[in-house]
């Protein structure tokens, strides 16, 4: 039973948009009203239902563990982070499932995002954003720093680690677009996948007649051996694909614009040189401050449980606000300050428990490498515009920018 008296349906308040034009870095107004309702609260969504939201961290780090809670698309109180009619039915592999067929099918592609297999690639890596910062000083100022640097690298990484060739990144890339869309309608969204997936399970198909050494490969071998369908392949490469460039292309111009803002913030990056520790420090404080998948972890309640006081009831939907956690002062003291010297690496910008993003070894080594080379071959890099022309993605589900103009 709950021990608190029921919120009177009057007084619940619409979903907010976590964040704001007069604040792009930190959350809107209603957001942090949002938090000051404790813990666990319920807000007005589409349709008028009225999912759970859980703001603070320790609350969030145990439900996103909690079996109890199904991160299946499919169930009627699921709360959809877009509008129906926006949602469309693209099958988004094992992101929408749980236990054992989560298990199974995440199993088959995790081996190669581990930490020793990641590090082999930060060479490779380190070569893609020298080439891509050499080309964007020998052309025209200002430059679009998410066209010439931010999106190539990320789309270059993955499209070798799975085997698709980069000359289609304007395809991949421009479909990803519409489906991290949240205002693209059901159409374009289902229009943009079945694109994706039929590119895809084109590229299974020219695996298993003559594999090579990348993940559609393995995955190939998986579809001859019986333990997965072509189609469970294929939608498998869609998700890893955009996972793969979307997060980090934003990530990167968007963490590049923050340290804009705070010259001595960069400076202490721009300082640790080889440093490793202080490089890595400073990406998990980024990750923290910005927590760019920005519309909380989605989830149905299978049974009844108990949080902070309330009963969330089976069937009824569950939003854990990471950029919330992430910003929780009882973990993260004086939140609202950007501090790359701060120990971050309790934040839930990748999420927690099984679901945890299978990528993020691969992320964090991509900005590692990308925003230390940025400063030091270009010390002079500066904003080519106000801040209040930036183009914030305020219409995406994970957020960035649409462009950055850069100058030096």
């Amino acid at each position: 039973m709950s021990t608190v008296p029921p919120v009177d349906a009057a007084d619940i308040p619409d979903f907010p948009h976590p964040r704001s034009s007069t604040c792009p870095f930190g959350l809107s107004p209603e957001m942090r009203r949002l938090a000051g309702r404790g813990p666990v609260s319920r807000v007005r969504s589409w349709g008028g239902s009225t999912p759970w939201v859980v703001t603070s961290h320790a609350e969030q780090k145990a439900l996103l563990a909690d079996s109890r809670l199904s991160a299946d698309f499919s169930h009627p109180g699921f709360p959809s982070p877009v509008p129906p009619q926006n949602t469309g039915k693209a099958d988004m592999s094992f992101v929408g499932m749980d236990d054992p067929e989560h298990a199974r099918l995440r199993r088959m592609v995790s081996g190669a995002f581990t930490v020793r297999r990641v590090e082999a690639l930060r060479p490779r890596v380190r070569e893609m954003t020298e080439t891509c910062i050499e080309r964007m000083l020998d052309g025209p100022k200002p430059a679009d720093l998410m066209e010439a640097v931010a999106l190539p690298i990320p789309s270059m990484v993955i499209s070798e680690l799975l085997g698709v060739p980069y000359r289609d990144h304007d395809f991949f890339q421009t479909n990803s677009r519409t489906l991290v869309s949240a205002v693209a309608d059901t159409g374009a969204r289902q229009a943009a996948h079945a694109r994706l997936a039929a590119y895809l399970d084109d590229l299974v198909g020219a695996k298993l007649a003559q594999p090579g050494d990348d993940l559609l490969s393995r995955l190939g071998e998986r579809v001859e051996a019986g333990e997965l369908t072509r189609r469970e392949a294929a939608t498998m490469g869609v998700l890893l694909l955009l996972g793969g460039h979307e997060t980090t292309a934003n990530m990167i111009t968007l963490g590049t614009l923050l340290l804009l803002q705070h010259p001595d913030q960069l400076a202490r990056l721009r300082d640790a040189g080889e440093d490793t520790e202080v490089v890595a420090s400073a990406v998990e404080e980024l990750l923290r401050y910005l927590s760019i998948v920005h519309l909380g972890r989605r989830r149905t309640a299978l049974e009844d449980i108990e949080v902070a006081g309330h009963t969330i009831r089976a069937g009824e939907g569950v939003i854990l606000l990471g950029e919330l956690a992430n910003r929780d002062p009882l973990v993260f003291p004086e939140p609202d300050t950007l501090d790359l010297a701060r120990n971050a690496r309790r934040h839930q910008a990748f999420g927690g428990g099984s679901h945890h993003c299978v990528g993020q070894p691969l992320a964090r080594m991509e900005l590692q490498v990308v925003y230390p080379a940025l400063f030091r071959r270009i010390p002079t890099l500066r904003l080519a515009t106000e801040v209040s022309r930036v183009p914030f993605k305020y219409d995406a589900v994970i957020y960035g920018v649409h462009e950055l103009p850069v100058t030096w």
